[in-house]
């Protein structure tokens, strides 16, 4: 399950962590199979009767709280810490990338006029492959199809440029489960670049005790959502793709390593 651009499998599968499942883990997975039938139902329902037209809705008014609801089932609370407002304009969103369940935090977060980008494999699970559908989701395909992957980004960019939506994506492509900040990858720079629009950093910290790596269902607990500083993308040129995506990574290291030491210092 992808949040972004390809699978970082030597980092991801590293440190796979399968908790045991508990009679708790069964009914709350129970009840997100139930969240996802009815909110894909009703958001059917709804882009029927509006000939397709409410989009939006669907993404910031049904889904994400349904993400909201299954969080709170989940036992988790999301608390959220802003360096500024959320952007009205065009942005291109971007996060760490370290469980499954970053997919419903996110979501949860009612990014505006947010589409996103996900692995076409999660097109298989039907709910989510309809859900996903009405709320303009972006879907990619494995770094090995590279031509495959350049319309698939080409298409976004013409759609994004048309819409003026806003967008949401992992540079690190894959899960993160080292506890580490991974590899990042083009596509998200790109994008900005081309649009010309800022880039907005999120950075997800799930504690190490909560953070399920590969699996669905987690322990209840504290997730922690930073919204940091804009970045802005005025001058940038495709040339400098590698030095200005390095330089946004560097946002990610300095502040996980700020947390780390904050979190060392508190024990």
């Amino acid at each position: 399950m992808l949040m972004g651009e390809t699978v970082q499998p030597q980092e991801a599968g590293a440190a796979d962590k399968r908790s045991p499942w508990t009679f708790r883990k069964l009914v709350v997975a129970l009840i997100g199979t139930v969240l996802l039938l009815l909110a894909a139902a009703i958001m059917l329902l709804v882009s029927v009767l509006t000939l397709f037209q409410t989009r939006r809705f669907c993404s910031e008014g049904i889904a994400s709280r349904m993400a909201r609801v299954a969080v709170w089932f989940s036992g988790i609370q999301i608390v959220e810490h802003h360096a500024e407002p959320l952007p009205e304009t065009q942005v291109v969103y971007i996060s760490n990338h370290t469980a499954t369940l970053d997919i419903f935090v996110v979501t949860a977060l009612a990014l505006p006029r947010a589409r996103y980008f996900l692995s076409g494999f999660l097109r298989r699970v039907l709910p989510l492959g309809l859900i996903g559908y009405l709320i303009g989701v972006f879907w990619t395909v494995p770094y090995k199809f590279a031509d495959q992957r350049r319309r698939i980004f080409q298409r976004a960019e013409n759609t994004l440029r048309k819409t003026g939506d806003s967008v949401y994506l992992s540079p690190e492509g894959g899960r993160i489960c080292s506890g580490k900040i991974g590899h990042f990858n083009r596509g998200a720079f790109h994008l900005a670049t081309n649009l010309q629009v800022d880039i907005c950093p999120i950075y997800v910290h799930i504690p190490t005790a909560l953070d399920a790596g590969m699996n669905l269902v987690s322990d209840s607990g504290i997730v922690n959502v930073y919204f940091l500083p804009r970045i802005s993308t005025s001058g940038w040129k495709v040339e400098d793709l590698d030095q200005n995506r390095d330089a946004a990574r560097k946002v990610y290291l300095d502040f996980h390593a700020s947390l780390t030491h904050q979190s060392m210092s508190l024990e």
